[in-house]
């Protein structure tokens, strides 16, 4: 069976995912890479006594891969059955206050960023600028000096061949550096490696609401070194994510609150994305079931499968859980955590275009409903098939631990599920990412070193000839140059309501969908709020206040050429001197 593989997906395999000669040349195949991972995957069925036939195994798993029905994190599509043998995609360090600590923990880092996984970091135990040292009676540079070392090395590191390390920095929004933290990325190309996050606390929120001050406290002593008014640090988060993105904010009371394993540690820091809290040295692998392929019907009429979307899922949960148990740890300690908890994210990708093939525009309260109802099912049959693989492999060795322990089924797997953004294994697909509206009709995609990639949304075309209408050569040059259609009354109306680009959703909308994910999501969802570039700081403060009112974990915004260079961009604004794409 051949891979139906868009030209773009298989320009990104030959680039970065298939096994290469010295000089270069791919020597494999897309196909041959799916019955490489397939294989390597389905032999953990061996290693547990009464475990389906591997070669069965094998079967489902390649099947699924070649349809682009599900896929796994893209270290398990480059690393399985290949030397390295790493095949998580997130991974959280721990970061104490000491010389030792940061830069044993840059190490392994390195060795992390290597195998091609991406790490998370909080730097909230990190003593402030200007602390006191008493071994050498010397004065604490503070976090943003280490964020800055690890920001260069991690330049300095190339993903096993194939792509940069990716960071995320978070520091706690009661940290005394953390006006300078807020601040760090408003000039574009700094920490080009770090995303960075503000760790909001329910005390931060009540005192936000009540006008009042916080304190901030320096997490050597313990001890509060100054008060300042809640409002202020908001309005300066706000104003730096609306000028260029950054820094997002999660929730980590919140986040917590889900803790499986509280007796474990607390969760401070999260993936590169956000989607996957978790404790310091734990991993998670993570895979995504592609939501347009779980219809039936003819668009935009389509119905979903769910005989299908049950079977991917109890697959999806399988795949994952043999993952942890044939990857080759990158340090001893990540090996203990990561199996004693055994966490997996099963996720979604291609929820705008089962939208679209079901007649629903995603800025609509029924596309809302859509959410709701598929993440549910996905939880409930991942939960179904964590319970099943505890019957036949055992419980995760901390469930006693957990706050499952009460359950009469034992699970596997502390967490399920996780909405991932998708950003590579989507264009291997062809499908929208994760749970994002479409960013446009038609873009530029800059992902292959500056080599820019045509899309045009596969449905666009064959729904304006459905609707008996022919896109004439003067509209199609204006929908790839805007990307919308929504503005151009010349195209039938059910095209432009389903073609609804994401920054034409409003913010409300966006934060409604991502809360309706989250509500059936074990871990967190990574959702990238994008706003028109006429949004205000207004616009970004109402966002993130109700990200929080909503129930979600955390929030990121970026406003549509907010920075000079961003991964998509429309014909015009690639074009234009304004934005400088």
């Amino acid at each position: 069976m051949k891979a139906l593989l868009t030209q773009n997906g298989r320009l990104l395999l030959e680039s970065r995912y298939l096994r290469k000669d010295p000089s270069g040349r791919p020597v494999e195949t897309p196909e041959e890479m799916f019955a490489r991972v397939a294989s390597n995957v389905a032999c953990a069925e061996n290693q547990y006594a009464g475990g389906r036939p591997a070669r069965e195994v094998e079967g489902e798993f390649l099947d699924a891969m070649l349809a682009l029905d599900f896929l796994p994190n893209s270290p398990a599509l480059m690393n399985a059955g290949r030397e390295l043998q790493q095949l998580a995609a997130c991974f959280v360090l721990g970061i104490e206050d000491s010389i030792e600590s940061i830069f044993e923990t840059l190490k392994s880092s390195a060795l992390i960023h290597q195998s091609g996984g991406g790490t998370g970091f909080s730097f909230s135990s990190v003593r402030p600028r200007g602390d006191y040292i008493s071994t050498s009676g010397g004065r604490a540079s503070g976090p943003l000096s280490f964020i800055r070392i690890f920001n260069e090395a991690t330049e300095a590191i190339n993903q096993g061949g194939f792509r940069r390390g990716a960071n995320m920095a978070i520091l706690r929004v009661d940290h005394p550096d953390i006006e300078e933290f807020i601040q760090a990325k408003e000039q574009e190309g700094a920490l080009v490696n770090f995303n960075i996050s503000v760790g909001i606390t329910d005390a931060f929120m009540q005192a936000l609401r009540a006008g009042a001050h916080y304190e901030l406290v320096n997490p050597r002593t313990g001890q509060p070194v100054r008060r300042v008014p809640a409002g202020e640090i908001f309005e300066l988060i706000v104003h730096c994510a609306w000028k260029n993105g950054e820094p997002g904010v999660i929730f980590v009371d919140r986040i917590n609150e889900r803790n499986p394993t509280p007796e474990l540690g607390m969760i401070e820091a999260t993936n590169p994305c956000g989607e996957a809290p978790l404790l310091a040295y734990e991993s998670c692998v993570l895979g995504s079931i592609n939501l347009g392929h779980v219809l039936a019907g003819e668009p935009p009429r389509c119905e979903v499968d769910w005989d299908k979307l049950r079977r991917l899922a109890q697959m999806g949960i399988r795949f994952l859980d043999n993952l942890i148990t044939v990857t080759r740890f990158p340090l001893p300690q990540i090996r203990r955590m990561t199996l004693g908890n055994r966490k997996v994210g099963l996720g979604v990708m291609g929820f705008a275009d089962m939208l679209m093939r079901r007649g629903i525009a995603y800025d609509s309260p029924a596309a809302v409903e859509a959410a709701d109802q598929v993440m549910a099912f996905i939880s409930r049959e991942a939960d179904t098939a964590s319970e099943q693989l505890a019957a036949e492999r055992g419980a995760f060795p901390n469930f006693e631990r957990s706050i499952h322990a009460g359950r009469s089924r034992p699970l596997r797997n502390a967490v399920r599920t996780t909405v991932a953004p998708t950003g590579s294994i989507s264009i291997i697909a062809g499908c929208s990412g994760g749970i994002e509206p479409i960013f446009a009709v038609a873009f530029q995609r800059h992902v292959l070193g500056g080599e820019p990639l045509r899309e045009i949304h596969p449905d666009f075309l064959p729904l304006c000839e459905k609707e008996g209408f022919e896109v004439p050569d003067r509209l199609m040059k204006q929908v790839l140059a805007t990307g919308r259609v929504r503005p151009l009354p010349e195209f039938p109306e059910l095209v432009r309501r389903l073609f609804v680009t994401s920054s034409e959703v409003p913010p409300v909308q966006h934060l409604a969908v991502q809360a309706a994910f989250q509500r059936h999501t074990d871990n967190a969802v990574s959702k990238t709020l994008n706003l028109p570039r006429e949004s205000t700081p207004q616009d970004v403060r109402e966002v993130f206040l109700k990200a929080y009112e909503l129930g979600c974990k955390g929030v990121t915004v970026y406003r549509d050429t907010s920075r000079m260079s961003q991964v998509l961009a429309t014909e015009c604004c690639r074009q234009g001197e304004e934005c400088g794409v």
